[in-house]
C-alpha cells in the first residue's frame, strides 16, 4: 500500500511539474510574438507638381499587397523595424495626352477641352521594397492596439501601359522609356486595430526629363488611403 501511495504521489507531482513547464513554454512562445507581417493598401493617387492646365479625372486607384518581416527592438516589443517585399498597382486618369512621333519619341500635351475620349489612363505595375520604424502599444494577449509606423519605400517598375480611346482613335504605349524605373518615397501609417490611415509621398519624379509645351513635367505622386495588416 505504501508503494501505491508513493507511486501515486510521484505521478501527481510529475504531472504538476509538466503542466508548469508547458505553461512556461507557452508564455515564452507567446511573448515572442511579431505583429503586422502581411499588408494590403487601397489608395487614391494624387499627382503633384503638375504642368499648367493639368488635371486628374475619374478615380486614380492604387492597390498594394506584400509581406513585412517584423523585428522587435525592445523587450516589450513595442518598438520594431520591418522590411519586406510587395506588389503595387497604380492607375492615373488624367488629361495628359501621349503620342508617338515618327522618330519613336513620345510627345506630351494637355488635352483641349473640346477633346472627347472615353479613356486616357496610365497604368503602372511595380515591385516594392518597404522599410518601417514601428511603434505600437500591443501585447501578446491583445491584438487591438494603436500603431504609428513611419518608413521609406523603394519601387521598381515592372510594366507600364498608356491607353487612350476615343470615337476616332486609339493609342497604346507599353513600357515607356520616359518613365523612371526606380521610384522612392516616404510613408506613414497610423491607426487603431483594423483601420489605419496610409500616406505615401514620392520623392523623385514619375517621368524622366520630359516637357509639356514649355513646362517641365516634374510629376510626383501623393497616395492617400487605408492600409490593413494581418498576422
Amino acid at each position: 500500500m505504501r508503494m501505491y501511495y508513493a507511486l501515486l504521489s510521484f505521478l501527481i507531482v510529475s504531472t504538476l511539474l509538466a503542466q508548469e513547464k508547458v505553461a512556461t513554454d507557452t508564455i515564452s512562445v507567446d511573448s515572442l510574438y511579431r505583429e503586422d507581417q502581411f499588408y494590403t493598401s487601397i489608395t487614391y493617387n494624387n499627382l503633384q507638381h503638375t504642368p499648367t492646365l493639368f488635371s486628374q479625372n475619374k478615380f486614380s486607384p492604387g492597390i498594394s499587397v506584400g509581406f513585412l518581416r517584423d523585428m522587435p527592438l525592445n523587450k516589450n516589443r513595442t518598438w520594431a523595424l520591418a522590411a519586406g517585399l510587395g506588389y503595387a498597382y497604380s492607375g492615373y486618369n488624367t488629361n495628359l495626352l501621349q503620342s508617338v512621333n515618327s522618330n519613336g519619341t513620345i510627345a506630351y500635351q494637355i488635352a483641349p477641352n473640346t477633346t472627347e475620349y472615353s479613356q486616357n489612363k496610365l497604368t503602372l505595375h511595380q515591385l516594392e521594397v518597404p522599410f518601417e520604424l514601428r511603434w505600437r502599444n500591443s501585447t501578446y494577449k491583445s491584438h487591438r492596439f494603436w500603431r504609428i509606423y513611419s518608413g521609406f519605400k523603394i519601387s521598381y517598375l515592372l510594366n507600364s501601359k498608356y491607353a487612350f480611346t476615343s470615337n476616332t482613335s486609339e493609342i497604346i504605349i507599353k513600357n515607356s522609356a520616359d518613365l523612371n524605373k526606380i521610384s522612392y518615397g516616404a510613408t506613414l501609417t497610423a491607426g487603431w486595430n483594423t483601420w489605419n490611415v496610409y500616406v505615401y509621398y514620392g520623392l523623385n519624379k514619375l517621368f524622366k526629363d520630359t516637357q509639356v509645351g514649355t513646362d517641365a513635367m516634374d510629376l510626383k505622386t501623393l497616395n492617400l488611403g487605408l492600409q490593413f495588416y494581418i498576422l
